[in-house]
């Protein structure tokens, strides 16, 4: 039996909003529709030249270096950035063709500054919950020990985790949302360490968010019966009337 045009529908099902969403909205804005995750490319290679540098490295790490054990205004202070600083032990190419490709697919579906949102809040939760975790102490689930407190929590990782669950949900892409948590959550099985730590956290936290945005779209629906709510995202993009440019 031929399985092949019951695979092409799902992957239809699956990836077909998405793809259509993207490449209308490329077809009509052209690079524009990607500035943001350009600018982020850039800002990420250009802040991994300077920190490699010996006179670089002291100031990136004053303005980009997030502990667990800094006080909190400060640490609130370095997050936006330590989102663009790639953490010195893992390739550069593998930060950079991250957010090219979530980032960029994110912006094209979400927007600009929805994007923006949804990546610093992912960072910032992943941030927040390595103070918790350390408080709590190794002794319970969500505990940390008390050395993950001294490890530099830099990188684009939990931000382009959240930001490609957020869009697996808008776009009702459930199965590859589905494979995003549950190779997270292979990754802290197979190393526990805080930054896996750190993608559930974004995870949850975008998933709340998630669900607070669908049950309010289905109590404002339920209020207006004829109207159609989005939950997650602005409107398809593409050609019609009462369609967004």
């Amino acid at each position: 039996m031929n399985r092949l045009p019951a695979l092409r529908r799902a992957a239809v099902r699956e990836w077909g909003p998405l793809f259509t969403a993207v490449r209308q909205r490329l077809a009509a804005r052209g690079v524009r529709a990607l500035a943001l995750t350009l600018t982020a490319v850039a800002l990420t290679a250009v802040i991994q030249v300077t920190q490699n540098q010996a006179w670089g490295y002291g100031p990136v790490q004053s303005l980009g270096a997030v502990r667990a054990e800094d006080p909190l205004p400060l640490a609130l202070l370095r997050t936006p950035l330590s989102l663009f600083v790639p953490a010195l032990d893992l390739p550069v190419w593998g930060a950079l063709a991250q957010i090219l490709l979530v980032f960029g697919v994110a912006e094209v579906c979400l927007g600009r500054w929805r994007t923006l949102a949804v990546a610093y809040g992912a960072t910032l939760a992943g941030t927040l919950y390595a103070r918790v975790g350390v408080a709590l102490g190794p002794g319970t689930f969500p505990g940390l020990p008390a050395s993950d407190a001294q490890v530099v929590d830099t990188g684009p990782s939990a931000a382009v985790v959240g930001l490609a669950v957020y869009v697996c949900h808008q776009r009702r892409a459930w199965f590859t949302g589905a494979l995003v948590v549950l190779a997270m959550v292979a990754e802290v099985l197979v190393k526990d360490n805080l930054a896996g730590r750190e993608h559930l956290a974004a995870i949850a936290a975008v998933l709340v968010v998630c669900g607070v945005r669908e049950g309010l779209g289905r109590r404002r629906g339920s209020r207006n019966p004829g109207t159609v709510v989005r939950t997650c995202g602005p409107a398809e993009v593409g050609p019609g009337p009462g369609r967004r440019r």
